[in-house]
């Protein structure tokens, strides 16, 4: 028998995270979800970002499933701040499957009314399908998202990305990693250029969360340049 989702820290949601693509029309608590948002961690304080919270008929859909609610996610244009995104509202997203809101980033989708600062959607609503067995994930190995195998970043390795194209590399310093972007084939490039920067925000997101106390984020001036990849950023934890 799985574990009450209610009795559950943020950091175990990584391991049975789902994101959902059925849901069922009830009402939620907002204020609980907005209350949240208040009190979360950015990557970056000095982006302005904001959020509201939408219908089905005020978002336009590319998916051939929909949700009763959307998260529509805005930021100021700078430096990381698709990175920004993902970090923050991934820390929301495993908040509100803790409270038994299931939820999906929606990468092809937009909001009806036009916003320059508009990012990306959340769908969510209630669900009877939000967990999944640790076996159930397909991801990359250890191994593969790393100068070498290392069980600290098993958080990372779960996140979510847009067509499973997990996009992180991990390379190993004194007291962290360097972190890394992997640079698509020219065929999923332009699909992939600015959500697998929202993707690694949602990694890093899955390393705070789990180093909560230790975790730090920030970019060296002077950083090993690695063929096939683009630096994000480097982390302690």
């Amino acid at each position: 028998m799985k574990a009450n989702l209610f009795s559950m820290s943020l950091e175990e949601q990584i391991y049975l995270r789902k994101s959902c693509r059925k849901y069922v029309d009830d009402e939620l608590d907002m204020d609980s979800i907005r209350e949240f948002i208040s009190t979360v961690s950015p990557l970056n304080d000095e982006i302005n970002y904001y959020c509201e919270i939408l219908s089905r008929d005020e978002v336009k859909l590319q998916t051939g499933w929909s949700a009763p609610y959307y998260l529509a996610l805005y930021s100021e244009k700078k430096d990381n701040y698709l990175e920004n995104v993902g970090f923050i509202f991934q820390q929301v997203s495993l908040f509100m499957q803790s409270v038994g809101i299931g939820n999906c980033w929606v990468g092809m989708g937009s909001v009806k009314e036009k916003n320059q600062d508009f990012v990306i959607l959340i769908a969510f609503g209630k669900s009877n399908q939000m967990t999944r067995d640790l076996s159930d994930f397909r991801r990359k190995s250890l191994d593969e998202i790393s100068d070498k195998g290392d069980d600290r970043l098993t958080p990372a390795r779960l996140a979510p990305s847009a067509i499973n194209s997990q996009p992180w590399y991990f390379k190993h310093t004194e007291d962290g990693f360097d972190v890394y972007q992997v640079k698509q084939n020219i065929l999923k490039r332009q699909i992939l250029k600015k959500l697998n920067r929202i993707d690694m925000g949602i990694a890093l997101a899955h390393m705070y969360v789990a180093n909560e106390k230790t975790f730090e984020f920030y970019q060296k001036r002077d950083f090993e340049k690695i063929k096939g990849y683009t630096y994000t950023g480097s982390i302690k934890i």
